[in-house]
């Protein structure tokens, strides 16, 4: 497919780009008051994740308004485990609530693998299809899944936590158990990412939100192990890992079949590369709290930032998802800087 601007697709892949590509982890609503008038249009953000015309509206805004360089798809991770068996409630204010979770070998008639993924997530695929009708080769659109370990949290703890010390216990407790569910996870997370690429994504992002939770060996086995998996079967796109709070897990990350390596605030970019090497694209990282600054701090960081970069294998974003309560006008600032910036490589 043509793009009128695939700078994400080249930057990815180590091709040559004029400037760095830039968008934003959560920029498909949160910010925008135009996504805000749609989300209140319906019951709530799942009725929205759910309905594909309303998703598409969303994933487009964006690139309408903001002027990124893709689109990511409007949709949530949870979506996987509700699809194996495990239903979701989104409560407002307090996050996900699931009524079940699985802390038995009997629960895991809850993390169902042998379904139609492609039917159980058809509204998802239907959104791709048609925010690429809207988008109509402008630029590229991200797909993604959350990595299993982050899954599983979810599914074993039943909600958000500070400490996941339930989906931790098992760990220890029970191994077997924990290595079986991430299987399940991980098997479904490959179809669900396969539909996606089938119903039109161009890139793909996977992230491990909760990485940073595990020490470094329990995160090999139980984390790194199943990411490996997953890039190992992706072959047919750009693929974008993304560990929050582990970078001591940079270097088994370029090890992987993988195009691109997201690296949230807290990592020293020029130490991110040093560990990567030069045959992968790094993604981030400015503090998404930056973006609370003035329109000149936030032009000056987002210099600071591009100026520590040491190749043009770098695709420009936060180093996590921007907060709702940003000034729409200051996510413009931080790109429109981006895009003046000058590569000196």
């Amino acid at each position: 497919m043509k793009f009128q601007n695939d700078l994400i697709l080249r930057a990815a892949r180590g091709e040559d780009i004029e400037r760095y590509p830039v968008w934003l982890m959560r920029q498909a609503g949160r910010i925008l008051p135009e996504y805000r008038a749609v989300r209140a249009s319906l019951s709530g953000f799942k009725e929205l994740v759910e309905t594909p015309e309303r998703a598409a509206e969303v994933t487009v805004q964006p690139v309408d308004i903001l002027g990124v360089d893709a689109a990511i798809i409007f949709s949530d991770i949870l979506v996987v485990p509700e699809a194996m068996g495990l239903e979701y409630q989104l409560i407002e204010k307090k996050g996900p609530w699931f009524e079940k979770t699985i802390k038995t070998e009997e629960d895991l008639i809850f993390a169902a693998t042998d379904f139609d993924i492609e039917d159980k997530l058809s509204y998802v695929l239907e959104a791709i299809k048609i925010a690429n009708k809207e988008i109509d080769g402008r630029v590229p659109l991200i797909g993604f899944a959350g990595a299993p370990w982050t899954i599983f949290c979810y599914m074993t703890e039943g909600q958000g936590s500070k400490t996941f010390s339930v989906a931790r216990k098992i760990l220890y407790t029970n191994p077997t158990l924990a290595h079986e569910l991430l299987n399940r996870i991980t098997n479904v997370t490959i179809k669900y990412l396969k539909a996606q690429i089938n119903a039109g994504a161009h890139m793909l992002q996977v992230f491990d939100s909760w990485a940073g939770i595990l020490g470094d060996e329990q995160y090999a086995e139980f984390g790194l192990k199943y990411m490996d998996k997953i890039a190992a079967a992706i072959t047919e796109v750009p693929l974008t890992l993304f560990a929050k709070g582990a970078p001591s897990s940079l270097s088994n990350l370029g090890e992987m079949n993988c195009n691109t390596i997201g690296i949230d605030w807290n990592t020293n970019i020029t130490d991110a590369r040093r560990i990567v090497g030069e045959n992968r694209t790094l993604q981030g990282n400015l503090d998404p709290c930056a973006l609370y600054s003035s329109h000149s701090e936030v032009e000056r960081l987002t210099n600071n930032m591009l100026n520590s970069f040491e190749s043009k294998r770098h695709i420009v974003n936060l180093g996590h998802g921007v907060y709702p309560d940003v000034d729409p006008e200051k996510v413009k600032t931080f790109i429109k800087t981006v895009k003046n910036y000058e590569i000196k490589y």
